[in-house]
C-alpha cells in the first residue's frame, strides 16, 4: 500500500510541475523552441535506440535463447568428449563473512561437474589460504573428483594474480572440450554452472559466455536500489547483444571461458600485460579492466561471446565510501575507465568481422554520453538566457519518460520498482555521461576500489605527470567549450 502511494505521490509532482508552466507557454514557448526541438530530435534517436534495445531483448528472451539452449543441448548429449571444469578464483580483502559462502558455492559447483574439477584460488592472506582448505575438508570434498590448488601471492595486483594462477592451470594442458570459470572472490557461483556452460561450447565459434548477475548490499539504501537497477538494465542489454552472441563485456565477477583459449600465451599476456598506446598520454599500462581485455582478446579473434540469461552469479557488494554519491562516483570512474580504455581499439576494427549492430553499440558507449549531456546544459542554458519555465517542463518530461523506462525493465525481469528508481535512472544516466568525458580524457588514471593501484593522491607527482594532468583538464575543457557553442548555436537557429 506505501510503496502504490509514494507512485501516485510521484505521479503528483510531474503533474503540479506541469501546472506550473505558464498558459500557453507550451503553444507559444517564446525563447525555449530551439532547446526543445534540439531535446526532441536527440531524445527520438535515444528512445528509438532503447526501444529496438528493449524488442531485441525481448525477442531473444522468449524465442531466439531457448531455441539455442535446445540445440546445445542436443548437441551435448551426443558428444563422447570428457568436459573437465577448471575454476579461477581471485581472493583478496574479502571479509571472511563472504568468503565462507563463495568458496562453499564453488566446491559444491565442483562436485557438481560431471568429467571432475580443478580449483585454483589465488590469495594473499595466509589466513585465506587456511580459511579456503578447512571449508574444502568441512565439505568432505573427493579429493579424485575436485583438486584445490591454492597460490599465495604478493599484493601486486588482480590481473598478476590472473596471469599466475593461469600459468598454473595452463600446466594441466585443458582441452578445448573443457570450461574455465573465472570468480572474484565475492561472487557466488550457480550450482549448476557446469551443466549450463559445456554445450554452450559444443559450437566451436564461442570463446566465452558471462550470466545474469545479482548483488547482495545489505540493508534498503540508495546504493541498494541503484546496483539493482544496474543489474536489471544489464539483463536487458545483455539480452539484446544475445542476438548477435556478441555481448559488451565479460563481467569478471563471473564468467566462463574455452579453457583452452583462455590458458593460450597470448591470452595470459592480454590478462597480465595489457596496454594502450595512446597519441598524447604514451603507453597506457592497464592495472584494472582484466574483464574488458579477455573480451577484446576473444573479439579480435573472431570469437562469439554468449549470454545465459537464466543463470545467475551473485555478488556481494559493499558500499565503498560513506555517500552513496561517492560511492556510485568511485565505480563508474573504474568501469567506464575500463570501458573507454578498450572501446577505441574496438571500434578501429570496423564493424566487418563483429557485425554492424555490435560495432554501433560500442560506438553508441562512446557518442551517448555527449548526447546525453545535451539535455540539461540546453534547459541551464535556455532558463539563464531566455526563460526559466522550461525547468519544470523538463522536469516533468524526465520524470515520466524515467518511470516508463522503469516500467519496462521491471516488467522484463518480472519484479516491480520502488519510486526511487527514476530518480536514480536519470542520475546515472547524467552522471554516469560526465565521468565517461572525464575518464575519456584521463584514460591514464586507475585505481581499484580495494587496492592502491593507479595514481593516489598521496604520492609525488613528476611534472610530466602534472603536464599530462594539465593537457587532460585542457582538452576536457574545450570539448565542453565547443559542446556548448553548439547547443547555444542550435538551441538560437531560428530566431
Amino acid at each position: 500500500m506505501l510503496r502504490a502511494l509514494t507512485h501516485l505521490a510521484y505521479f503528483g509532482v510531474a503533474a503540479m510541475l506541469l501546472c506550473i508552466v505558464p498558459q500557453g507557454f507550451l503553444g507559444d514557448m517564446s525563447g525555449a523552441q530551439g532547446t526543445v526541438i534540439v531535446i526532441g530530435v536527440l531524445g527520438m534517436w535515444r528512445y528509438s535506440w532503447a526501444l529496438l534495445n528493449f524488442s531485441r531483448a525481448l525477442y531473444f528472451k522468449l524465442v531466439v535463447y531457448p531455441k539455442k539452449k535446445a540445440g546445445r543441448i542436443e548437441r551435448f548429449s551426443q558428444s563422447t568428449a570428457r568436459h573437465h571444469c577448471y575454476f579461477m578464483v581471485t581472493t583478496f580483502m574479502v571479509d571472511q563473512d563472504v568468503t565462507l559462502p563463495v568458496y562453499r558455492s564453488i566446491f559444491k559447483a565442483a562436485m557438481a561437474a560431471r568429467d571432475g574439477a580443478t580449483i585454483v584460488a589465488s590469495v594473499v592472506d595466509g589466513m585465506d589460504d587456511r580459511l579456503i582448505h578447512s571449508i574444502y575438508k568441512s565439505m568432505n570434498v573427493d579429493p579424485n573428483h575436485v583438486r584445490l590448488i591454492t597460490d599465495r601471492i604478493q599484493s601486486s595486483g588482480k590481473r598478476d594474480a590472473m596471469q599466475k594462477a593461469l600459468r598454473i592451470l595452463a600446466s594441466f594442458s585443458p582441452t578445448k572440450h573443457d570450461i574455465m570459470v573465472f570468480v572474484d572472490g565475492d561472487t557466488l557461483v550457480p550450482e549448476d554452472i557446469w551443466a549450463q556452460s559445456a554445450p554452450v561450447f559444443t559450437n566451436p565459434r564461442v570463446g566465452a559466455l558471462t550470466t545474469d548477475e545479482a548483488a547482495i548490499v545489505g540493508n534498503d539504501s540508495l546504493f541498494k536500489d541503484w546496483f539493482t537497477l544496474r543489474f536489471n538494465q544489464r539483463q536487458v542489454m545483455m539480452c539484446s547483444m544475445g542476438i548477435s552472441n556478441r555481448v559488451l563485456t565479460l563481467t569478471g565477477r563471473m564468467s566462463v571461458f574455452r579453457a583452452d583459449l583462455s590458458t593460450e600465451p597470448t591470452f595470459l599476456r592480454a590478462v597480465g600485460e595489457d596496454y594502450l598506446d595512446h597519441w598524447r598520454l604514451g603507453r597506457v599500462n592497464f592495472l584494472t579492466g582484466d574483464d574488458k581485455s579477455t573480451w577484446f582478446w576473444l573479439l579480435s579473434r573472431g570469437f562469439e561471446t554468449a549470454y545465459l540469461p537464466d543463470v545467475q552469479s551473485i555478488s556481494y557488494e559493499g558500499q565503498p565510501r560513506d555517500t552513496f554519491y561517492d560511492s556510485a562516483k568511485t565505480l563508474m570512474v573504474r568501469w567506464f575507465g575500463n570501458m573507454m580504455r578498450t572501446n577505441g581499439r574496438a571500434i578501429r576494427m570496423g564493424p566487418r568481422d563483429m557485425g554492424f549492430f555490435t560495432w554501433w553499440s560500442i560506438l553508441d558507449q562512446r557518442v551517448s554520453c555527449w548526447t546525453t549531456m545535451v539535455g540539461p546544459i540546453s534547459v541551464l542554458i535556455t532558463a539563464l538566457l531566455s526563460t526559466a519555465s522550461v525547468i519544470p517542463l523538463y522536469i516533468s518530461w524526465v520524470m515520466m519518460t524515467r518511470y516508463m523506462f522503469c516500467m519496462y525493465i521491471a516488467l522484463f525481469n518480472r519484479e516491480w520498482f520502488p519510486v526511487t528508481h527514476p530518480f536514480i535512472l536519470y542520475f546515472g544516466q547524467v552522471t554516469g555521461a560526465a565521468i565517461k568525458t572525464f575518464v575519456l580524457f584521463r584514460l591514464d588514471r586507475q585505481k581499484w576500489t580495494r587496492q592502491g593501484s593507479g595514481g593516489g593522491s598521496g604520492q609525488a607527482m613528476a611534472f610530466y605527470d602534472r603536464l599530462k594532468m594539465t593537457e587532460s583538464t585542457i582538452h576536457h575543457t574545450l570539448a565542453y567549450t565547443w559542446l556548448v557553442i553548439a547547443i547555444m548555436y542550435l538551441n538560437t537557429w531560428n530566431r
